[in-house]
């Protein structure tokens, strides 16, 4: 199913900081060049994966041709990563200033959230981000940029908007977008997803969540420190199913603080609208129920952008699911043509598409042979607290049948988080069942997925958890917990044969 796409000129609302935006990665009055005989690298899509695979390229002397049809940036700039953190960042705030009395500082009254300037604050500053990712900026690196619609029509040509690029190489780069899925009276209804819930002016008295992964808990819970009665509806039975579950237990309890109403391994039968009101009709077990909402933001996944390409032309299979097939070097059943990021990854994160990026320019260019499975991805919910993860879980080790053993390091042993009134979390690292060699890890705490970096490390560079209490950390500091699991760890080598034999030198040497 081929999803609607909003014209770039409809980017709501039209205040100075989108026009700013819009001028920026998709500029009105922008002309395409005339193209060249035939291109190095002609790399189709400018969200990340598509914007590093064309910088780094023609930073090495390629001819590059990079082609976009709606907004370079692509999700993570525009509808992603940016306005998200920008909005989180500022529901934290509201969270702190309700939170004051418990560090002796007091406000008079409750603090009020002006929606309205927390949603300039945030176009303000994706405006202000946005030259980065610019047609102008690429143009400007020595890539031909082409706006417009760009479709295979030969297994060595591309068009765009009636220009034909000849490549010796190409990449997808396309992305995904939200899934849509078939609730009855949905579409009559209205609804948002990251594509569009950022072009809201005005607070949601009441908002409908369906689905509790990353995008739905994070929104969910920023809307509801803004003052929204939010309802979040998800199928499992907790939040983020596919995390650690002792994590996204507290994660969910998080929400239930913040006041989120959660309806779990609950189905929503239908929506009716009246009006701005909609009327979601669900069913949790034998029982049924209704609520009412003024908006409904659906974020229950991620669907390929694959229709539209011409793949069929260029020799590219594709699953309109799981998107383009590629093998481990990230190329396709063309060999000219490879693909990154979330257009043939599970791992569909900003930083998994940039490293996929760099193999393609490896693998495409210099004939080389990386791999996409030598990867080390690490990932982040920004829920407050945080939830971050890298390599293996207990599940996924559970059901390969690969022995682990655990070490967990809770927050409210650690001084530091005690000290920040921040100890509901943990550290768990998982490693192998006779050595120190990190299969995973999963950290739950305020800034998360600034910590997981440090194990994501040892992990890339083959250090054991046991060396890691080798590595002096500042005290105090949270990242101490992981230290600290260095220490247990090296404390389970301390078999009682190995203590009766210290014990016996150290009587020698008395």
């Amino acid at each position: 199913m081929q999803r609607p796409e909003a014209p770039v000129t409809l980017i709501e609302p039209p205040d100075e900081y989108n026009t700013q935006l819009v001028a920026n990665v998709h500029p009105p009055d922008w002309k395409n060049p005339t193209p060249a005989p035939c291109y190095n690298l002609v790399v189709v899509g400018a969200g990340t994966a598509g914007l590093v695979t064309a910088a780094g390229a023609a930073g090495l002397g390629a001819r590059v041709a990079l082609v976009e049809r709606h907004l370079m940036g692509g999700d993570c700039l525009n509808v992603g990563c940016v306005p998200s953190k920008a909005l989180l960042r500022a529901s934290r705030a509201a969270d702190e200033a309700r939170h004051l009395d418990e560090f002796g500082v007091r406000l008079q009254g409750e603090p009020a959230v002006d929606f309205a300037r927390v949603m300039q604050r945030m176009r303000r500053l994706r405006a202000g981000i946005s030259p980065h990712d610019s047609a102008r900026r690429f143009q400007e690196l020595g890539i031909d940029v082409f706006l417009g619609n760009g479709r295979f029509t030969a297994p060595d040509r591309l068009e765009v908007d009636g220009a034909v690029l000849r490549f010796r190489k190409a990449a997808i780069c396309t992305g995904a977008g939200a899934a849509p899925v078939p609730i009855p009276g949905l579409a009559e209804a209205g609804y948002r997803t990251n594509e569009t819930i950022f072009s809201l002016t005005k607070l949601p008295r009441r908002l409908a969540v369906i689905g509790g992964g990353p995008i739905g808990c994070e929104m969910a819970q920023a809307f509801a420190s803004f003052g929204s009665q939010v309802t979040l509806f998800e199928l499992s039975d907790h939040v983020l199913p596919r995390e650690d579950a002792d994590a996204a237990a507290i994660v969910q309890q998080s929400l239930v603080d913040s006041g989120v109403s959660l309806k779990l391994q609950t189905q929503i039968s239908g929506i009716s609208h009246q009006g701005s009101e909609k009327r979601i009709a669900y069913q949790t077990g034998d029982q049924t129920g209704e609520i009412v909402a003024d908006e409904i933001l659906l974020s229950v996944g991620r669907a390929p952008n694959v229709e539209g390409l011409g793949l069929e032309a260029a020799g590219v299979q594709y699953d309109p699911r799981q998107g383009v097939h590629v093998d481990d070097h990230l190329r396709t059943t063309n060999r000219r043509i490879f693909a990154a990021g979330d257009i043939c990854s599970r791992y569909k994160f900003t930083h998994a598409a940039d490293f996929m990026a760099r193999i393609v320019i490896q693998n495409a260019l210099f004939f080389g042979r990386a791999r996409a499975s030598a990867l080390t991805i690490p990932w982040c919910t920004y829920t407050h607290p945080e939830l971050a993860h890298v390599g293996l879980s207990e599940h996924e080790a559970h059901s390969a049948g690969v022995a682990i053993r655990t070490f967990r390091q809770d927050f409210s042993e650690v001084d530091r988080a005690i000290l920040d009134g921040q100890t509901n979390g943990f550290v768990k690292v998982h490693v192998g069942p006779r050595n120190d060699k990190i299969l995973g890890a999963t950290i739950v705490a305020s800034h998360a997925g600034d910590m997981i970096s440090e194990i994501t490390l040892a992990m890339t560079r083959g250090v054991g958890l046991g060396s890691l209490a080798n590595v002096i950390h500042p005290y105090p500091t949270q990242a101490e917990a992981i230290r600290k699991l260095g220490d247990a760890y090296n404390r389970t080598r301390l078999t009682p044969t190995v203590k009766k034999l210290f014990s016996a030198w150290l009587a020698f040497t008395r």
